[in-house]
Parts: C-alpha cells; structure tokens; sequence
C-alpha cells in the first residue's frame, strides 16, 4: 500500500468519525502532537501531554496518521472545542466595568489594604493583563483570572458567590449598642422575662460567666443536648442573663419554679415516718455495710444543702444518676428503693441461692442416674470434651463448660470440678439432640425397615430399638452395640 494511500486513508477516517487534525506551524510534521524520529519503518510518533507528562501513543508510518490517534485523545478534542469557542470580549476600561457592575446590580467591594483598592484583587506587573481576581474557597486560592484594570477584575470577584455574601453581610443592619445594666432589667420586665439568679455564679446570674480578657467580658451560655453553647458576649451581666432568658432552656427552668411554687413539695421525712412509708409500699431499704450512711444508693453531701445533706444515686445505663436531695438517710433510700434498680436487686436477693458446687463423684452419680454420658477427650487437659481450665484469675470455679454452636462458642459455666463442667455439656448435648431438625437436603437417602440388617453393618452387631411401639416411629433411635 502506497503512503498516498495511506495518507488519504487517515484523512478520510478522520472526516467519517467528525475529528480535526490540528495544525501546528512549530511542528516539522505540520501537525500538533506529531514528531517525527527517522531511521524507524514508522518514524511518525503520536504523543499527548496528560498529567504534566508526556503519553506515547504510537508510532505510524504517515503524519496524517499520527495526527488522527492525536485527535482521538480527551486533549485534542478539549482543544479543538477550545479554538471553535467564541473569542473573549475584548479588555473593558475601568468606566466599562464600573457601568456593567450598576446593570448587573453588584457592588465593587473596595478595600483599604489592597494596593489595587479592591478586595481579592492583586497586582502582577510582569503580565500583560496585570490584575488578578482571586479568592478563597473550601480553603485554597482560587485564580479567577487576570484583566486589564483593577475595576475588571473587581467585577469578576463580585460576581461569585463568595463576594455576593460578603455584600450581604457588609448590608446587614449594625447591632444594636450594648444595653446598661438597667436597660436590660427594663427589657426583660416589657418581654415578660425574668433573669434567673444564681449564688453560686460570681456574675449573680445563672448561665452568665465573667472573662476578663474580652471588651465584653459577660458570657451568656446554656447546656444544649449535652453540649455548651455561648449565647453571646455582653457588657453588662444583666444583658448576658436577658439573653440566657430568651432561651427555651431559661424559660422551661421558670416554668418548673413556677410549678414548684403553685405545688409545693411535701415537707421532709423523719427517719421513723420513712420506715413506715416503706413498709406501706412494700418496699425494702437496701442496708449496705461499706456506706457511711448505712444504706445502698445514697451518699452524705454536706456541700450540696444544709438542709437536705443526702443524695439518692442510681446507677443507668453506666452513669450516676440523682433521685434527689432528702433530709435524712431514711427519705434518701426510700427515694432509691422506689427506682428500677432497687427493686431488681432486692429481687435478686430474694432469689434462692445457686446449689453448692458438686464433688467429682456426686457429677458422676448424677450423670448415670440422668443417663448421661460424659464424655471424654485425649486432647483436653481436663479429660473432657467441651471443658477447659481457666484459672488466671485464681478462680473458685475454674473449669469452663462451652460447646460450638452455630460456629461460635458459647459459654455454659464455670465449674468447680472437671466432671460437673462436663456433666452441663452432657445436658447441653441432649437438649439440642431432641431440637426439631432441618430436613434431609438429599431426596436418594435410603431408608432402612426395623427388621432389615444394613449392608455395611458389621459382623455380630445388634439393633436395639429405644422405642419399641410398632410400627417403628419416624424419631426412634437406632443403637448399635456390638456382642
């Protein structure tokens, strides 16, 4: 085939699937992405620029050839996409700029620490364009591009959305002039709010902090879903409490005084009226030897009240919860002995207790009178299967009963000997025999009649049925015992 041929063969493929071959007047082959190396049967080499570096992508015997793998690529299509895109508007003038950012309503933020006088707009001397409109988005620099005057590049900037929200807030109305002291009680008094006090904060508010090192040093914050959450900064305490009672926390917590007040609570326990209202409930107070108060689930704190020095405490759900403040012991285990807690572990105590560990020998005895077989294994350092020995912790039951099931192991028990570990995986065994099983996946199984002696049955065996009414159930068990 001649190079003509093949020449107008590319040419023509190349028009059949709509592709350019481009141009190159600084190529030697006339063609962009073509060089030309001599000495090789195909000298023509196709190449792209992918990454910042430089992708081979073969060797032919015609440029025009060459040309057309080039113009299969992602890069050559991008850049004939390119060169057939409308050509840019020409430079606009400051005035041009200045008019087209009034018609398009965006405002050209200025800025004092610019040199151009325009936020996010800079100057590179060394280009023909100097100016560059630039930003910063999802924490990077972001080059919008570069234009002949300052006010160009300016409008590009106000035209994104990062310049349109600065606008936005630069427009926002100024806040308002922090509030004396007396402005904020008279505020709080025309909204209807009260400020809540608190002795134990330094401020005399609750929910307002003091921080020496701020122009407005009062912090106004409140506890959200378990997280802290600031409010604002204040001149004033007064203004910090107003907006702490703003908040639908501030207003739940006078909504509860205010209950407390219209329905006040009962008045304190003697230790004697306690123990009758317990036995009126039915309810034990749970003694407890390690406390100093002498009962479970309540602590002596002087510092929380004077008056009520006893906290009930339940553990939930692995945290230290209050059941309130009470003026003796008594009241506060009574609190605790009404909690789920409490009930459970007077259940528990009720419960009777576990029997005594078994001998060696009293295992064995109980494991014939149940007709069950312990059985035994070479492998086990106990001598039985399913048992092992566990006594890092210095145990008093250190044989661990577990069998396999359902591919993971499950624990039965710690025993205190060998034998009774494996007298509960004898049980355990037994248990799950007599579980209704899955059906055969195979429909050839044969089935073999009571009175037929299988073939591969050894010589001399007999078959003793465990079930005897005929005809044979379809559950009877077959044991086989040799003579």
């Amino acid at each position: 085939m001649s190079l003509s041929r093949t020449v107008e063969e590319a040419l023509r493929q190349a028009e059949a699937e709509g592709l350019t071959l481009l141009l190159s007047e600084s190529s030697s082959t006339g063609y962009k992405g073509v060089g030309f190396k001599s000495g090789r049967p195909k000298p023509y080499e196709a190449q792209a620029t992918r990454g910042g570096k430089g992708v081979h992508l073969g060797s032919f015997a015609t440029a025009e050839e060459a040309a057309l793998a080039h113009a299969r690529t992602p890069e050559a299509q991008a850049a004939v996409a390119a060169a057939a895109a409308p050509p840019e508007p020409p430079p606009m003038t400051a005035e041009e700029a200045l008019r087209q950012a009034g018609a398009e309503g965006l405002t050209l933020l200025r800025s004092e620490s610019s040199s151009t006088g325009y936020k996010s707009v800079s100057v590179k001397s060394s280009r023909l364009k100097p100016y560059q409109a630039q930003l910063r988005r999802a924490g990077k620099q972001v080059v919008l591009g570069y234009f002949a005057t300052a006010e160009e590049a300016a409008l590009c900037y106000a035209r994104t959305p990062e310049a349109r929200a600065a606008v936005a807030v630069a427009e926002a109305p100024q806040a308002p002039p922090p509030m004396t002291a007396e402005e904020a009680l008279r505020q709080a008094e025309a909204e209807g709010l009260m400020l809540l006090r608190s002795e134990s904060s330094s401020t005399g508010f609750k929910n307002v902090s003091f921080d020496s090192s701020r122009h407005k040093p009062y912090q106004a914050k409140v506890s959200r879903s378990g997280t802290q959450v600031t409010l604002g900064f204040f001149a004033t305490a007064e203004e910090a409490a107003l907006a702490y009672a703003r908040s639908p926390e501030a207003q739940a917590a006078v909504a509860a005084v205010a209950a407390a007040a219209a329905s006040p609570a009962p008045p304190p326990m003697t230790a004697e009226e306690a123990l009758r209202q317990a036995e009126a409930e039915g309810l034990t107070l749970l003694q407890s030897e390690r406390n100093s108060t002498g009962f479970k689930g309540v602590q002596f704190n002087s510092r929380n009240s004077k008056t009520k020095p006893y906290q009930a405490l339940a553990r939930r759900v692995g945290n230290n919860v209050s059941l309130g403040f009470f003026a003796t012991a008594e009241e506060a285990a009574l609190a605790y002995a009404r909690s789920p807690e409490a009930r459970a572990a007077v259940a528990v105590a009720a419960a009777p207790p576990a029997p005594p560990p078994m001998t060696a020998e009293e295992a064995l005895r109980q494991a014939e009178a149940e007709g069950l077989t312990l059985l035994r294994s070479e492998s086990s350092s106990t001598g039985y299967k399913g048992v092992g020995f566990f006594d890092s912790n210095n145990r008093a039951k250190p044989y661990l009963a577990q069998v396999k099931r359902g591919g993971k192991q499950v624990v039965l028990g710690y025993f205190a000997t060998a034998e009774e570990a494996a007298l509960v995986v004898a049980r355990d065994a037994v248990a799950h025999a007599s579980a209704p099983q899955p059906p055969a996946t195979s429909s050839r199984k044969r089935k073999v009649k009571s009175e037929e002696q299988p073939p591969d049955m050894p010589a001399g065996t007999r078959v003793k049925l465990e079930e005897q009414p005929p005809p044979m159930p379809t559950d009877a068990f077959v044991k086989l015992e040799p003579w």
